[in-house]
């Protein structure tokens, strides 16, 4: 429900009119209470999405009033509720990145798919990045508040796409049925909605919990609808590593809310533990498996011996890394890209980078994306309430998991997943999100507040 504004009062003459009492204001002692009541903070009808502003305050003898429609206040549109028309700064220097990484990653995608396929994901991949800039835009311009009031209905449509994939709608690829066919040519991965619904939603339960969400009570609804969220796509999308991002964005949004860092860092350590000891009794007692995520795992610890059975991949991405020097062997000169890595220009595009550009480039990209990091992170820093730095937290969390992840699986540092490199490897669904992100980042900074010096 609307809250109401109390209207105040106009002020009279003081050479005409009756009798003023002593706050200066003529009429009865209930009209001075609601103009005393009016000067209050109050919650502004023209915002409902958790936003405080004060009330119009009885303006003093010389000033002049708000516009007056029909209850004496101006009001304003649908489309003024819904988009910043009042934004005092943009953060162009994120723009920027953005667009460096967009138009490297195409010219590494040319690259590395034109000796066998030409100018098809070119073409395609830059057809999406266009219409992905433009929604980008747009989206940059709406009131992120308006995604808190329907971070709930976005969490079910997320799920509810998901299991779409169980149904005769589903489409599978590379033994996988992570996709939603919609035409011949173009399939829709919904797990990247979760990405973004899980970031909405999250960072707005926090908020509407406020202090409760540090109780025990608190915690298990929160990571109740992350877990339920992880299971989703682990399940219903057969996607692990979309998963663990899901659920590490979950729980770092509440490390950041919450007061205490011991429990985490005790956690965080018998994590590691855990995964040393499963990791080492793997290597000491298994060395083949019919499991596909458990042969990974052998893989990963030995993949010169497993070259046949899934590391080829891996052995063949050292390879090219290796092979490409500090400044690399010029730009479109690869030759592990002539149909050596098995589909380079996914998850393994960092590889091909290495190669071509050497270890230098690939600074320059890590670079790149360490300034979106901290653009992103100034915005978290500097927005105007909790929840438009929780979400921008949030997409920090996801740019960077991404990042981390997909370096380590091209170095062979953790097991193959399939998790991309952002802007950079080929993938519509995962552009399109990804710059809905990017427009949301954006949103968020117009509403900062500059300081008059």
């Amino acid at each position: 429900m609307r809250s109401r504004t109390v209207r105040p009062l106009r002020r009279r003459n003081h050479g005409a009119g009756p009798k003023q009492n002593g706050d200066g204001y003529s009429g009865s002692h209930v009209q001075v209470r609601q103009a005393r009541r009016s000067r209050q903070t109050v919650p502004h009808a023209d915002h409902s999405y958790g936003m405080q502003h004060s009330a119009y305050a009885v303006p003093r003898e010389g000033e002049r009033y708000p516009e007056e429609e029909k209850d004496g206040r101006k009001k304003r549109g649908i489309l003024s509720r819904i988009f910043v028309t009042d934004a005092q700064y943009f953060d162009y220097d994120l723009l920027l990145v953005i667009i460096f990484l967009m138009c490297l990653g195409l010219i590494m995608l040319y690259s590395t798919s034109s000796y066998e396929n030409g100018t098809y994901y070119f073409s395609r991949q830059a057809l999406f990045g266009a219409a992905s800039f433009a929604v980008m835009l747009l989206v940059s311009k709406i009131d992120y508040h308006i995604y808190g009031a329907f971070s709930f209905e976005c969490y079910l449509l997320a799920m509810f796409l998901m299991a779409l994939v169980q149904t005769p709608l589903g489409h599978s690829a590379n033994g996988a049925r992570r996709w939603i066919k919609i035409t011949e040519s173009l399939t829709f991965q919904p797990a990247e909605v979760m990405k973004i619904a899980i970031i909405l939603f999250i960072s707005y339960e926090l908020c509407r919990l406020g202090n409760k969400a540090h109780t025990r009570e608190g915690a298990v609804r929160v990571f109740a609808f992350g877990i339920a969220a992880t299971l989703g796509v682990r399940y219903l999308t057969d996607n692990l590593s979309t998963a663990i991002i899901v659920l590490a964005i979950t729980c770092i949004l509440y490390f950041v809310v919450h007061p205490k860092l011991k429990p985490f860092l005790a956690m965080l350590a018998g994590g590691f533990v855990m995964l040393f000891v499963l990791v080492s009794f793997l290597s000491a007692s298994i060395s083949e498996s019919d499991n596909f995520r458990l042969s990974r795992i052998i893989t990963w610890l030995d993949p010169e011996n497993h070259t046949d059975t899934g590391g080829f991949q891996v052995m063949q991405g050292l390879y090219a890394i290796g092979s490409g020097g500090f400044f690399g062997k010029g730009l479109g000169n690869s030759t592990q890209k002539l149909g050596v890595i098995p589909e380079a220009q996914n998850d393994m595009i960092l590889a091909i980078v290495c190669e071509e550009l050497g270890v230098f480039g690939s600074i320059i990209i890590l670079l790149l994306f360490g300034l979106l990091l901290y653009r992103l992170m100034f915005i978290a820093r500097n927005a105007p309430d909790l929840y438009g730095s929780l979400v921008a937290t949030g997409i920090f969390a996801h740019i960077a998991l991404q990042v981390i992840l997909n370096v380590m699986v091209v170095t062979n540092t953790i097991p193959t997943t399939g998790i991309t490199l952002p802007f950079i490897s080929y993938g519509g669904t995962s552009v399109l999100f990804l710059m809905v992100e990017m427009g949301i980042a954006l949103g968020i900074a117009r509403k900062i507040k500059m300081k008059e010096m």
